[in-house]
């Protein structure tokens, strides 16, 4: 029968708790990297969403000057998606590529205040209207995304100063009230909602995002 000494059973305890310790840390990085990718892949999915141009798809906004939409954008509402948790928020970046395409930059701000961010680009398909725009992103999921040809970005309510919006996908699945601002007076959220409403989404199952 073999037998073990103290000594090298002493050693062989460190040795499996070292394994150990190796195997839990290397779980928690798979963990937060799966997070982080499935994270990424819920703005793109969100800001992609395929949408299907029905005969009733909501009306956009008249035109849109491409200059003075660019900058920040904080989200204030959405529909609820399986893409975006509940408890972060969410800002939109946009700004002009050298090619003609939108520069865009999607930020979500998680409770603890840390971020998580993805980068794309979007291209206008009913220019010179500038409301329709396809939108992709530089991850190497990114072409497996299908975009319609119709778009996956539509702009479909600005006020005059460009300070609200109103941003959705032809089916309704998918909507965002966007401002310049973390928070709007109740009275100008009631009035997108409204208009929201008038463009044929259902309100009832607007999200207030949180803001940090």
């Amino acid at each position: 029968m073999t037998t073990i000494d103290g000594a090298t059973a002493r050693r062989g305890a460190r040795a499996g708790t070292t394994v150990g310790r190796a195997s839990s840390c290397g779980a928690r990085r798979f963990r937060a990297l799966r997070d982080v990718a499935f994270g990424l892949l819920g703005l793109a999915l969100a800001s992609c969403a395929s949408a299907t141009v029905r005969g009733d798809a909501p009306a956009t906004a008249p035109s849109v000057d491409l200059a003075r939409y660019a900058g920040r954008w904080h989200e204030i509402a959405r529909l609820p998606t399986r893409f975006q948790k509940a408890n972060e928020a969410a800002v939109a970046e946009y700004g002009a590529n050298a090619d003609g395409t939108l520069a865009v930059r999607n930020v979500a701000i998680r409770p603890d205040g840390s971020r998580r961010e993805i980068r794309g680009s979007a291209k206008v398909l009913n220019a010179p209207e500038n409301t329709k725009l396809a939108v992709r992103f530089d991850t190497w999921f990114g072409p497996l995304i299908p975009v319609p040809k119709e778009g996956n970005y539509w702009i479909l309510y600005l006020d005059e100063e460009y300070r609200e919006a109103l941003v959705g996908t032809s089916n309704r699945k998918y909507l965002w009230l966007l401002a310049r601002t973390p928070t709007l007076p109740e009275p100008r959220y009631a009035a997108l909602v409204a208009r929201a409403g008038e463009l044929g989404f259902d309100t009832s199952r607007l999200l207030k995002v949180p803001q940090r």
